[in-house]
């Protein structure tokens, strides 16, 4: 079982930090990293210098440090039109960011995922998850690359910010209210990640920067690692030629350690399938403390374990940026970009599941009643398991982009721009076993096992058979693998022409019109290398298992103790915990596995071709028009702005699919589809959306500034969804199968949106403002289930709808005489009497005359389902006075209708929307005597994460960051920071809260080093 998951600072070497520039607040636009979406050429209104702390030799006195970042985002909030938040390099280089969802965060709505080591991944806007974000390079709609969970081919849209640092970024911009010229695809926002230019600013300057890092979780470890990172930036030739080139490196050590629980469906209690509760008149029902009434809700665990994780994380940035202004009226650029991360995690793990016989427990009182204990006995005939598995995550995601960019500024007012770029993102295996790895290996001889959920972390504990040690080596027997391939690529071509006309005087204030298109071509592939010898890798029998046990020498295991991984969790340090197990090396063991049993076809060879292969290509033409109107009313200039986008998508889905042919029985409740050759299918559809949008702001009072937006949006369906071909999970169960078939005729999520907003600027560093926003979405997706048997895929025996059929062998062996109700018995009767049924490592397979299986086979559709979310978003930047100190307060507020009810059990479909919930931010720094200080604390209440047949809840989570920095001189700075720095753990929970499904362990970051600007 597997899971994805001051002496330090006397220890620090030196190590990389953001490259603190100083960008000017009314930069010039030249390209496509101009603000998106804000009419006429430049990125915001000129607003004039200010005094502030450092001198620049020419007269000026320039703000630097906290302080200058923060009135650069003021000053794109306050001069955008429609809802806006920004946040400047200087700001993401002052917060202890690791990478750029780690600074989004910080902004106003925004909340993140995080990867299983605590690193920020996904950005959530308003309560909409990754998939409804749209991000943007520059104004370039970017590719999207993600390898998932290793169970199948990935499909996500979802942009991953684990990949990019924040280096060398000179503004993250997130667009709240929909807009003509602003890209579409993003229901919740639009976030677009501005990099500098040469010509941003003339002359020479850079900076260098380097830090050590600690990462705290580490076990046994205090690794220090370098991060090191370079912007430089220089004109010439009268200013007519600029370059800039920016670097980053950074590796990380780090640990994840984690509990993890399955668990069966929500279960009403008067149903009687397997795995659900006895009922009265079962002699087990007596084991039963509180059981669940007739309508009460509940679930029982399916396994339980604890994974001890050590991975390692390198991240590699750059760009290279050159321009060229052969006149004053024309720019070009060409850039380049490039990120790459690369991952490897290992994932040692002792876990036990569950059988469902003689069970006892405890519960608590419904409507959805939770675990107390959960407990089972087995039979020493059962020889029941105790796992100890290993399993190697590795994997690279790389970034490409290459654009360029010709902006005119022709006579009469009249600004065009062509903008043209081609950008990959693709993700595979970092490793010659694939990307997503298990090896499992076991001592059998389970007494009795239970969990108890009392504590934080659940509390796991086995009773072995007298004479059965598991903790000696010798009794480890090597099991099941698996090697899993997984490939994604999505390539973008785009072409972009814009016009702005400048009309100066009259209400017609400009004109903005363009046309985009987008090209944009998905590859996702997988395979996997499954080996089901869960009983044994050489066999079942006791003198097969000793065999194979004895392949594995003593010396590769290390002992691990449990209570060390997760000490400081409530539950570590209880009498009844595992308090140990065997760790060892996955290449090692596969080595000597392979050698004896062939593994991987005895050469080493675990990378399969892939049996699933899937293409999806959309081509999208988008032209817009945009009207902007400015008026003056009350005290100031108001603004109106109207526009209308289209869109037309052509949608192709080709899919590779293997071709089943039969099935096998591995165990008493592990099934396989037999699979030969495999063929190509491709289905095609379209849509097209028309997505007004209306801006208007006046300023009533002054400093005062009130807007309200209305607009459509949109996004896209996920590539699985889109996906053509139908395709059947390997595994399955005596009650059936599962499998699933895409639709390339969905019509994107569709999101009529209205935004309302009162900003009241009261200082040149000072703000507070309200926001209200409402949103209905419609065209969602749902799922439809159809019970179906596939043509060929029979099983020696199986079960539909609490009926078992058993096919003609197998029931022979079960009226056999001596039959003792177990799977080795049943092997063994097919081994003597029906050989020619029997396969490698001993499992059935099914003949004549043996029932087929059922298959839940799932399709998406957009349904007539709607949902409507609101919420109001406050916030506050306070500078007290002339003290250095200030505060930045947000909080936001997010409430849907469809709301997941966990008293329904999971037979009863339900609609809910995942991803919303109350999130805040509170900020205090200190911006004086070359002295920059802050203390950041981000909070997400607990929200459902995922949703269907249960749901899947993240509990409230919140964490507390620091750094500091002191400028030595002009050019030398040392700092600072820290991340998570009150070590706050992760969780999460099914219907009940004692339904845990993870505790996932964090401890805190922290980081040292100096960096030199010129």
């Amino acid at each position: 079982m597997r899971s994805v998951r001051a002496r330090l600072l006397s220890r620090f070497a030196i190590g990389v930090s953001a490259a603190a520039f100083i960008l000017p607040a009314a930069a010039a636009a030249q390209d496509a990293a101009a603000t998106m979406g804000q009419p006429g050429p430049a990125q915001t209104d000129p607003v004039p210098s200010a005094s502030g702390d450092v001198g620049r030799g020419d007269g000026d006195i320039v703000v630097t440090g906290i302080r200058a970042s923060l009135r650069e985002s003021i000053d794109l909030k306050r001069n955008a039109q429609g809802i806006v938040d920004a946040i400047s390099a200087e700001d993401m280089g002052k917060f202890p960011d690791t990478n750029l969802a780690e600074s989004l965060q910080r902004i106003t709505g925004v909340s993140i995922d995080r990867t299983a080591s605590g690193e920020g991944q996904f950005v959530t806007v308003r309560g909409f998850g990754p998939e409804y974000n749209l991000v943007t390079l520059n104004g370039r709609q970017m590719p999207t690359s993600t390898i998932g969970d290793g169970n199948g081919a990935p499909s996500s849209r979802s942009f991953d910010f684990a990949n990019l640092a924040s280096e060398g970024v000179a503004a993250l911009e997130v667009y709240k209210s929909g807009r003509a010229t602003v890209p579409s695809g993003g229901i919740g926002s639009v976030i677009n990640i501005r990099t500098p230019r040469p010509f941003d600013k003339m002359g020479l300057r850079g900076s260098l920067s380097a830090r050590g890092v600690i990462d705290t979780s580490q076990n046994g470890h205090k690794d220090i690692t370098p991060e090191v990172s370079g912007i430089f930036s220089d004109t010439f030739a009268d200013d007519r030629i600029g370059i800039l080139v920016t670097g980053a490196y950074q590796r990380r050590n780090f640990s994840a350690n984690s509990a993890n629980i399955g668990w069966r469906d929500g279960y009403l209690g008067n149903e009687n399938n397997w795995g659900s509760l006895a009922q009265p008149g079962d002699p087990r029902y007596a084991n039963i403390t509180n059981r669940p009434k007739a309508t009460d809700v509940y679930q029982v665990p399916q396994n339980g374990g604890y994974d001890v994780v050590n991975g390692r994380r390198e991240r590699i940035n750059g760009q290279a940026v050159l321009q060229f202004r052969p006149i004053d009226s024309l720019t070009a650029t060409i850039d380049y970009t490039y990120s790459r991360n690369t991952t490897n995690i290992r994932d040692n793990s002792v876990g036990i599941w569950y059988n469902h016989n003689d069970t006892l427990s405890a519960w608590t009182n419904g409507p959805v009643a939770g675990p107390i204990f959960y407990t089972e006995r087995f039979t020493a005939a059962e020889a029941k398991d105790l796992a100890y598995s290993v399993s190697q995550t590795a994997a690279r995601s790389e970034n490409k982009s290459l654009g360029g960019n010709l902006t005119w500024n022709a006579p009469g007012g009249v600004t065009m721009t062509l903008d043209a770029h081609h950008s990959t993102a693709t993700s595979k295996p970092d490793s010659p076993y694939g990307n997503s790895n298990s090896f499992g290996a076991a001592v059998f001889g389970i007494q009795s096992q239970s969990i108890n959920f009392d504590k934080d972390l659940p509390v796991l504990s086995y009773t072995m058979y007298p004479g059965v040690d598991a903790l000696n080596p010798a009794n480890i027997v090597p099991t099941g693998n698996a090697f899993r391939n997984s490939y994604f690529r999505d390539e973008i071509n785009q072409v972009q022409i814009r016009g702005h006309y400048d009309h100066d005087h009259g209400f017609m204030d400009s004109l903005d019109w363009g046309f985009e298109y987008t090209d944009n071509k998905v590859r996702s592939a997988y395979s996997v290398l499954q080996n089901d010898t869960w009983g044994g890798a050489g066999g079942s029998t006791p003198e097969q298992r000793a065999a194979a046990a004895a392949l594995l020498p003593d010396n590769i295991f290390h002992l691990t103790s449990i209570p060390d991984a997760f000490s400081g969790i409530s539950g570590s340090n209880d009498p009844n915990i595992i308090k140990s197990f065997f760790t060892y090396d996955l290449p090692t063991a596969l080595a000597l596995t392979d050698k004896a049993y062939g593994t991987c076809g005895g050469n080493l060879q675990c990378l399969l071709p892939y049996t699933t292969d899937s293409r999806i290509h959309e081509k999208t033409i988008a032209p817009y028009f945009q009207f902007n109107g400015k008026f003056d009313l009350l005290a100031g200039p108001g603004h109106f702005i109207a526009g209308i986008r289209y869109e037309n998508t052509d949608v192709s889905a080709s899919a590779l699919v293997p071709t089943p042919v039969g099935g096998q029985q591995n165990s008493q409740n592990e099934f396989n589809v037999l699979y030969q050759g495999s063929g190509f299918t491709t289905f095609k559809g379209s849509y097209h959306n028309w997505l007004p949008s209306v801006d208007v702001d006046i300023t009533p009072i002054d400093n005062v500034k009130l807007r309200a937006s209305y607009s459509h949006t949109i996004t896209r369906a996920d590539y699985g969804s889109l996906q053509g071909g139908r395709r059947l999970d390997t595994l399955f169960r005596v009650g059936g199968g599962t499998g699933s078939v895409g639709n390339p005729n969905l019509i994107p999520y569709k999101s009529k949106n209205i935004d309302l907003s009162a900003e009241w600027y009261y200082g040149r560093e000072n703000y507070i403002s309200v926001g209200y926003f409402h949103k209905d979405v419609s065209n969602y997706i749902g799922s439809t289930q159809i019970n179906t048997t596939i043509p060929g895929i029979a099983s020696p025996t199986t079960t539909f709808n609490g009926v078992t059929t058993n096919g003609p062998r197998y029931q022979a062996a079960i009226n056999a005489p001596g039959y003792d109700g177990t799977f080795a018995f049943i092997q063994n009767y097919y081994i003597k009497n029906f050989p020619a049924y029997v396969g490698k490592n001993n499992v059935l397979l099914a003949g004549p005359g043996d029932p087929l299986v059922n298959f839940v086979i799932t399709t998406p559709f957009n349904s007539d389902q709607t949902a409507s979310v609101d919420g109001f978003e406050f916030a506050i930047q306070h500078n007290f006075w002339d003290t250095g100190f200030g505060t930045i307060l947000n909080y936001t507020v997010v409430n849907g209708n469809r709301d997941y009810d966990n008293r329904l059990p999971s037979s009863v479909a339900q609609f809910a929307i995942v991803g919303l919930s109350d999130s805040a931010n509170a900020v205090l720094f200190f911006d004086k005597y070359g002295i920059n200080a802050r203390a950041a604390y981000n909070w997400r209440k607990g929200f459902l994460q995922g949703s269907g047949t249960n749901p899947v809840y993240i509990n409230t989570y919140g964490q507390l960051d620091g750094s500091a920095s002191y400028a030595i001189t002009p050019q030398i700075t040392i700092f600072a920071e820290g991340i998570n720095i009150l070590g706050k753990d992760r969780s999460g929970h099914l219907r009940s809260d004692r339904n845990v499904t993870f505790v996932a362990k964090q401890d805190a970051r922290y980081s040292a080093g100096v960096r030199f600007t010129f």
